[in-house]
């Protein structure tokens, strides 16, 4: 077990090692009454093509399975385990991204039995061809559920207005076509593939006992031996954008927007891609942020209310920045966006505005670290992504004006960007 302190905010982290090559992180809050704990595999919707680590030969499966794989995971051949978690005072959930799954729960008291709970179903997955079938019908309502939803919509359209070819563009459940291809042997396939402990992390964060949590992670890891890096396979991305424009009508008030710019900068190294994300976060700020002039002045407008806000991705192969809300004039907005972008790139950030807006992220970046649930998902993210949380505060402190300066001459191009609008149906 190690033991690290962070001297900037003063957070103890414990760590533990498995000769399986699984990692078990205790971020240590004390006097904290809540308790979360998560048991996390690398592995997403964008994760369909891929080398099986001891075959070597390509596999692809269909669109959906790591949606998929969560919700089956949730069902025993003894019942279900959130009755298990119940019966302890424990709110259990789960949630697949583009690369991640994540099972957690949060508690106030029983954690450990809980925590053994957690410990025990993910790792023992129960498929028949006939609970299998049936998932397929749940799973295709939820589909068709997303697709009446007008955010997810604006979102998953403004995706496929960016990219040509990335998986990224395809909806996390898959496609109603997709799902029915899915057979329990494409299941255990990826079970099997993905939720190997070299390829996942335990990560627990509250007032607990480090060396009980490690020796309970010891003694309930069912797999010994080391798994070899599962090498994922994408498509070859174009720098340019799918569709300058994607609009659709749904039973709305208002009409919804994202307005999206393609970045281009990938498989960057761990140092490079945080720097990348610390910049664009404090630009984003300097640009669009509610203490701004712009945000002022279209407010006043009557084009943006509270809803408007802005969102940056950075992943190794994909990373996108989207910036939205609600809007009576979504293709005004997009229209003085560009006008503002390059008129700052012209005159250059303003040096207060630099300095201003690094506080914000910093504070923002601070905040996460009172949320149990925020500041563990995100150590997650991070951790997958070959990046140590707990540097952001560092490098941060450490971003210039000149660096920033540059990355706004390289971003925020008007020809890889795009606009996805859900209106009103009249």
């Amino acid at each position: 077990m190690e033991r690290i302190y962070d001297d900037i905010l003063h957070e103890e982290v414990y760590v533990n090692s498995y000769t399986n090559g699984l990692k078990a992180f205790v971020i240590k809050k004390k006097n904290f009454s809540k308790a979360f704990a998560g048991y996390a595999t690398k592995y997403g919707s964008v994760d369909s093509k891929f080398i099986h680590p001891k075959t070597n030969e390509i596999v692809e499966v269909p669109d959906g399975i790591a949606h998929f794989l969560e919700h089956k995971l949730f069902e025993e051949q003894e019942g279900n385990v959130f009755d298990r978690f119940a019966k302890f005072g424990a709110m259990a959930n789960a949630f697949t991204s583009f690369k991640e799954t994540v099972y957690y729960f949060i508690s106030t008291q029983n954690f450990y039995e809980n925590f053994e709970i957690l410990l025990d179903f993910v790792q023992n997955p129960y498929f028949t061809d006939q609970n299998v079938e049936k998932e397929k019908g749940i799973i295709a309502q939820e589909i068709r559920m997303y697709q009446d939803n007008p955010n997810w919509r604006v979102y998953f359209n403004l995706l496929n207005a960016l990219y040509v070819e990335h998986p990224v563009k395809i909806d996390i459940a898959g496609t109603l076509d997709s799902i029915q291809k899915i057979t329990k042997d494409d299941l255990y396939l990826c079970y099997n593939t993905f939720y190997h402990p070299s390829n996942m992390i335990v990560v627990v964060c509250g007032d607990v006992d480090p060396q009980k949590v490690f020796d309970m992670v010891e003694k309930m890891e069912k797999t010994k031996e080391y798994q070899s890096l599962i090498e994922r396979i994408y498509p070859e991305e174009p720098d340019r954008v799918n569709q300058k424009r994607i609009e659709v009508k749904l039973s709305i008030s208002t009409p919804i927007f994202y307005i999206g710019f393609k970045d281009h900068l990938n498989d960057l190294p761990p140092y490079d891609m945080i720097m990348k994300d610390i910049e664009t976060q404090i630009l984003a700020e300097m640009l669009f942020g509610k203490s701004t002039d712009f945000y002022e002045q279209l407010y006043k407008e009557g084009l943006i209310n509270q809803s408007f806000g802005f969102e940056y991705n950075c992943e190794p192969d994909y990373s996108f920045f989207m910036i939205g809300g609600e809007s009576k004039d979504p293709d005004q907005v997009y229209k003085r966006v560009l006008e503002h972008i390059e008129n700052v790139k012209k005159n250059g950030i303003d040096k207060n505005e630099f300095e201003r807006a690094k506080k914000v992220v910093l504070g923002n970046h601070l905040r996460k670290f009172d949320n149990l649930e925020k500041l563990s998902v995100e150590f997650i993210y991070s951790y997958f992504k070959g990046i140590n949380i707990f540097e952001y505060v560092k490098e941060i402190n450490s971003v210039s004006y000149e660096r920033c300066q540059n990355r706004l001459k390289s971003f925020f191009e008007e020809d890889k960007s795009c606009i996805s609008i859900v209106w009103p149906i009249q």
